[in-house]
């Protein structure tokens, strides 16, 4: 079965229950800085799953396009990729464990509607509950107080499966939640014996054939009733959720009888291809990988840059030039594969097609001042290298560590000078160093990479509710604001600008938008002028819940896609209207919250004005505060 067909009859499978179908939303989350990319399907829907009504009901399906680069390392074994599509049916406070695992089994294993999958090959996996709970401890562990998940496993016997293929994991293995805070609950995971013939009855034989990858994971239901904060879960929500995912890859490798997603017809095509570009089959499945990936995230608005997201993309595309024999493509090797990508899937992902020659041109360019800091940065690294080469000689016998590779070195020409972890490796062993680190090498490098981490993503670990940081007063006054900036901006700028994200605490908006140069002093006042005026005639902040035609008609700012107006899907949408006249300054779609009225903002003042990356400047701002 191939791919599109998989995609079809997942979404004919779940809207046939009752489920509407929603299209995928962006690779960059909006109005959400708790991660840099959308990871899971659930992400987008946060909001509805701490209790906002969805406007397309409680019953949701679709295909969400992800991006995870926290396994990086493994991508071209037999499963992990960077870019993935997961499918995902949701019920908000509607169905709960029974419903959502039945249809999850009968999609997996009929013949009719679903995939066709033999049951006896099926391995299931439970929450094995919370150790510190049960045991009545009085303190709160980072699961909370939630129970052997006795329930689901009794549902799986009902279906057909034995419970000599059933296992009970904890929460490192059947526990989600996205982040610090959240929503989050036990899960139970469906396994597949891709080889065959493994007839495991026993929870050590089924962890050994996991970490062989003879099984693979390729479904998840998350029962999401908790919520957590800071870790630690602090009560149960005001809904039961169910959030599924089963990724799209991993589906098709197994329906499809592969030993790797790379033989799927989601990749097969480019491996083709690759074999030119290395005779490596690791290095022709990673080439592969981080191209496709990159022209989703170009396409999805990200550029190459050192911080954030299009520092991810530069990371990905130099990992896919370093893996090739020759160390660069050619224009025709890159205007070849990205061809090949839109072929395969821009039908479904219209902006892949409407973007192609803007994404070789981005991916060419950023090739091209690669290799203009690749050339430097090696050779100074070759003579940092021949350097310590040539002072082991004196020195070896009398002290083997008194000149090692140290691991504030190795983490300079990586995050500094740009040079990939793979080719400072290979560089290293090329110079007969490879056995000479500095004691404790691994550990002081670990430390040093995490830290760059969190200082990158410095308060990207916020509350996941509609990318505030909370639900202040103080928070709230300036998510209305970022309304009544975006308005400005368009206006003083034009039509091309649209919001790219942003990130907003109780002390100031961060807005990133669209725009290919630097902002004047004139423009800035300008814009600002426009929203305190705005903010001066006490404009109305109106919620409506319409279909997309009627968000159009009324100059709605948003991502429309084709999804939305075949099934007639609803949107939520704030308006700043004067209650006076009835006329319309802004509409934009967006999930909330807003103060009532204008007035309540207070004195607006722009901070900073700056460049984010190729074609996306960022505003910084603030309100002042309200008399007490």
């Amino acid at each position: 079965m191939q791919s599109d067909e998989i995609r079809k009859r997942f979404l004919a499978f779940f809207e046939k229950r009752g489920h509407t179908v929603i299209p995928s939303a962006s690779l960059v989350p909006e109005n959400d800085p708790s991660v840099l990319f959308t990871t899971a399907g659930m992400q987008p829907l946060v909001p509805y799953l701490l209790g906002q009504p969805h406007p397309a009901g409680k019953r949701l399906v679709n295909v969400q396009k992800c991006v995870r680069t926290q396994d990086i390392d493994e991508v071209g074994d037999k499963t992990h990729d960077t870019f993935f599509e997961m499918l995902g049916n949701w019920s908000l406070g509607d169905y709960f464990k029974k419903e959502a695992i039945t249809w999850s089994y009968e999609f997996l294993t009929s013949k009719e509607e679903g995939l066709g999958l033999d049951p006896k090959r099926l391995y299931i996996t439970c929450f094995e509950g919370d150790a510190d709970a049960l045991s009545g401890s009085p303190v709160a562990s980072p699961v909370g107080l939630c129970p052997r998940d006795e329930e689901s496993a009794t549902i799986w016997k009902s279906l057909g499966i034995p419970e000599n293929r059933i296992y009970f994991l904890g929460k490192d293995s059947n526990w989600w939640s996205p982040g610090p805070s959240g929503p989050c609950g036990p899960d139970t995971e469906m396994f597949y014996d891709i080889t065959g013939n493994l007839n495991l009855s026993s929870k050590e034989e089924f962890l050994k054939a996991d970490k062989e990858q003879k099984v693979v994971e390729i479904w998840n239901d998350v029962f999401m009733e908790y919520e957590k904060k800071d870790g630690k879960v602090i009560g149960k929500l005001s809904q039961k959720n169910v959030d599924t995912g089963a990724g799209l890859e991993r589906l098709a490798m197994v329906t499809q009888g592969k030993d790797t997603i790379f033989e799927t017809d989601l990749f097969s095509y480019l491996i083709k291809k690759a074999k030119k570009f290395s005779r490596d089959s690791k290095k022709q499945r990673i080439i592969v990988d981080h191209l496709r990936t990159t022209a989703f995230m170009i396409t999805d608005g990200v550029k190459p840059s050192n911080t954030d997201r299009g520092y991810i993309l530069r990371r990905l595309l130099r990992r896919a030039i370093f893996n090739t024999d020759q160390k660069v493509f050619s224009k025709e090797d890159i205007q070849e594969v990205i061809t090949s990508v839109v072929e395969k899937y821009g039908i479904i992902y219209k902006n892949l097609r409407d973007q192609k020659n803007e994404t070789i041109e981005i991916i060419l360019e950023e090739q091209k001042k690669f290799s203009q800091t690749l050339k430097p940065a090696t050779h100074e690294l070759l003579d940092y290298l021949q350097d310590l080469y040539n002072s082991r000689k004196s020195v070896f016998e009398k002290n083997p560590f008194d000149r090692c590779v140290t691991a504030e070195r190795f983490f300079y020409f990586n995050t500094s000078r740009g040079i990939p972890n793979d080719l400072i490796w290979a560089m290293i062993e090329d110079c007969g160093l490879s056995q000479f680190q500095e004691e404790g090498f691994e550990e002081k490098l670990r430390l040093l990479f995490d830290k760059h981490k969190d200082i990158s993503r410095a308060g990207a670990e916020k509350k996941f509710k509609g990318g505030l940081a909370d639900e202040s007063p103080e928070t709230i006054r300036l998510h209305t604001a970022t309304h009544l900036l975006h308005a400005a901006l368009r206006k003083v700028l034009g039509d091309h600008v649209y919001q790219k994200g942003s990130n907003i605490t109780p002390e100031r908006l961060r807005f990133d938008f669209s725009h290919p140069a630097k902002m004047t002093t004139d423009e800035i006042n300008r814009v600002e002028k426009i929203v305190n005026d705005s903010i001066t005639m006490s404009y109305e902040m109106r919620r409506e819940v319409l279909t997309v035609d009627e968000a159009k008609n009324r100059g709605a700012i948003g991502l429309f896609d084709d999804k939305y107006a075949k099934i007639g899907g609803k949107v939520s949408v704030y308006s700043t209207v004067d209650p006076t006249s009835g006329k319309v300054y802004s509409s934009e779609i967006c999930g909330g919250p807003h103060v009532g009225y204008t007035h309540e903002l207070g004195h607006f003042r722009v901070l900073k004005e700056e460049a984010v990356a190729a074609g996306i400047r960022r505003i910084k701002a603030t309100l002042s505060p309200l008399p007490s």
